[in-house]
């Protein structure tokens, strides 16, 4: 009898852990969406999610006082500019905390020199929140022509894979 009980008890406990690994792999999504968001520029702008549509995009989340943001910012600018021609966008969010006239100087005059691509304060923290609520910077989603989030780079990107799966998906249609 105890050895049945055991046996009963190890296939509950298999079922279970079946069951939770196939609802965690279904409610998985392979390509997640990117969030509907309105970009307020530092120019008084606006920028929606409508507006990126078709185009590769690049949001990166970064902060003046973060060394690391800083220290890629400039092979941001390159990258920037060598996919831009080809309906590449870049988007830089910078963080709730960080002082909106540092970040005025910064885009104006940092070590990249004056930034070529839109550049939004997130003041209030809802764009960070709509990503699944980024708190580390950097952190940089990119997006395909179609709206899906295809990678998430936590810390700088590796920029040769960044660079190489960029024209994979500008080659790709919408």
């Amino acid at each position: 009898m105890q050895a049945a009980m055991k046996k009963w008890s190890a296939l509950v406990v298999l079922a279970a852990i079946a069951l939770a690994g196939y609802l965690a792999w279904s409610a998985l999504d392979r390509d997640p969406k990117a969030p509907d968001v309105n970009f307020a520029l530092l120019d008084g702008k606006t920028l929606t999610s409508q507006d990126l549509h078709g185009k590769v995009v690049l949001v990166n989340f970064w902060a003046t006082s973060c060394t690391t943001c800083v220290g890629e910012m400039p092979r941001m600018v390159k990258t920037f500019d060598k996919f831009a021609p080809k309906g590449f966008e870049l988007v830089a969010v910078s963080m709730s905390y960080d002082r909106p006239d540092y970040v005025k100087t910064f885009v104006a005059s940092g070590p990249a020199g004056a930034l070529p691509f839109p550049v939004v304060m997130d003041t209030s923290g809802s764009i960070a929140k709509s990503f699944g609520n980024v708190r580390l910077t950097p952190t940089s989603f990119l997006i395909d022509k179609s709206g899906n989030i295809v990678k998430q780079y936590v810390g700088p990107p590796n920029f040769n894979e960044l660079h190489a799966l960029i024209g994979q998906l500008l080659a790709q249609r919408a």
